[in-house]
């Protein structure tokens, strides 16, 4: 083989691998920037299925529940700010209130229990609980009863 044809080629498999690794950094770097641990920069981006937990509804609820909790990891944040999705049958159980805590339905419908009365929830609800009251929700209907709900942290 030609000289020149050799050094051509050990100069493309340098300049490839060189690529290759530039690729690599980058897309370590964009994922790490997705992440939760880069705060630092500014803001914090976090993915449904990074912080999603099934498990029972919440204060002895029962039923299965899905709970989304954004930004445990953010260092120095007072909020809690979770996405809970209450599936068919499941609720959050009658619970003595600390904070304030807002309540918003995305989707579906429930029955709130607030201090002993019963009212209806449905998508576009707002339901702001204040310290001192007792409350606890229950999904109703076939459909997933979605909320967000925020708090500061205690």
């Amino acid at each position: 083989m030609n000289k020149r044809i050799m050094v051509v080629l050990t100069l493309l498999i340098a300049c490839s691998g060189m690529v290759w690794q530039a690729m690599a950094k980058r897309a370590m770097s964009s994922e790490k920037a997705n992440s939760h641990t880069n705060d630092h920069q500014g803001f914090v981006l976090e993915h449904d299925a990074e912080v999603m937990k099934r498990g029972k509804g919440p204060h002895d609820g029962g039923g299965e529940s899905t709970s989304y909790n954004f930004f445990d990891h953010a260092s120095g944040y007072k909020q809690v700010f979770r996405k809970r999705v209450l599936h068919p049958g499941s609720a959050i159980g009658y619970h003595l209130q600390k904070e304030d805590e807002v309540y918003y339905v995305l989707s579906g419908t429930g029955i709130m229990q607030m201090n002993g009365r019963e009212f209806p929830v449905k998508a576009g609800d707002g339901i702001l609980t204040r310290p001192g009251s007792s409350h606890g929700l229950k999904q109703t209907g076939q459909d997933d009863l979605v909320l967000i709900i925020t708090y500061e942290k205690q």
